[in-house]
């Protein structure tokens, strides 16, 4: 999932105008495991993607890159 991943969670952070700090506030994620995930050095746990997806209004097959 890391590539795809990675790639979604920037993009849709951008498209909201979010810097990276401002989505670790306002989802309760740490600013470090978003940088890891962004950068595809990390995963996030099932627990993380979950507030991911339902923050940004997807599902989390489409920030695995299951479906477009």
């Amino acid at each position: 999932m890391n590539k795809k991943f990675a790639e979604r969670l920037k993009d849709l952070r951008i498209e909201k105008g979010l810097s990276q700090s401002e989505l670790a506030r306002r989802t309760g994620i740490s600013s470090t495991a978003i940088v890891l995930w962004e950068s595809g050095q990390r995963s996030p746990t099932l627990d993380s993607a979950m507030v991911i997806a339902e923050f940004f209004g997807v599902s989390i097959d489409y920030l695995a890159g299951l479906e477009n």
